[in-house]
């Protein structure tokens, strides 16, 4: 089950809304002009209402200020944020954990020592393998983790995308905006057995590959005593 999102105080989120205007003001060089236009503009015309009719124009040309001011903070601050995250590895990760509802994301299930990975999401549209890295390298490592998959979703729809500006390759920037168009084919229920299940598969031990440790081969002679009783 989802954890249950835990409350926010007023002062703590004016502290994330002050770090939001610092990182978008670093990254966008167009966002200062633009939220000084989104303040000025409609107080310029709150002072020409309340001149020409009345008081009552005042706090409802603040309150238009503010969502003006809102509205500029909240598109600029989401293209700074995928311009900083283009090219970083564990980006796609981080943008599905920033997304709202009931996405079940785990980073870098398979991944290489090059940075190549895969992360694993689980939500209402089914499970999605978001892969970053090498096209080549990130497209074998997509085609094990999705064979590895097919064993325990049964009919719940699987979609995969490689993040990149190559061809076929979904741009970073577009990520949140794909994910929230693909159909939402799967329930509540569906989605907690879903990701139940693949968290099953994922704790199953494995069997280490290659030769058996020295410290884990049976002493020399043991199998001989074992055919003489």
């Amino acid at each position: 089950m989802a954890k249950p999102q835990e409350k926010v105080s007023f002062g703590q989120r004016l502290k994330q809304i002050g770090m939001v205007f610092q990182f978008t003001a670093k990254q966008d060089r167009w966002f200062a002009p633009l939220t000084a236009a989104a303040v000025l503009i409609p107080l310029a015309l709150t002072v020409v209402a309340v001149i020409l009719w009345s008081w009552i124009w005042l706090p409802i040309g603040i309150l238009l200020t503010l969502l003006a001011v809102l509205i500029v903070l909240n598109l600029r601050s989401n293209k700074a944020m995928m311009n900083a995250a283009e090219g970083q590895p564990g980006a796609a990760a981080q943008i599905m954990e920033s997304m709202r509802g009931d996405w079940r994301v785990t980073p870098a299930v398979s991944s290489t020592t090059q940075m190549d990975m895969v992360h694993l999401v689980v939500g209402r549209p089914g499970v999605i393998l978001l892969a970053e890295g090498n096209a080549q390298r990130v497209r074998s490592l997509l085609g094990q983790e999705k064979r590895r998959l097919a064993k325990v979703i049964g009919s719940a729809p699987l979609h995969d995308y490689v993040i990149g500006q190559g061809e076929g390759e979904l741009p970073i920037r577009k990520l949140r905006m794909t994910i929230m168009r693909l159909p939402r084919t799967l329930s509540g229920k569906d989605v907690n057995a879903l990701d139940k299940r693949l968290k099953a598969l994922s704790a199953r031990p494995q069997l280490p590959k290659g030769a058996i440790p020295k410290n884990m081969r049976p002493p020399r002679g043991a199998f001989r005593q074992m055919r003489g009783r």
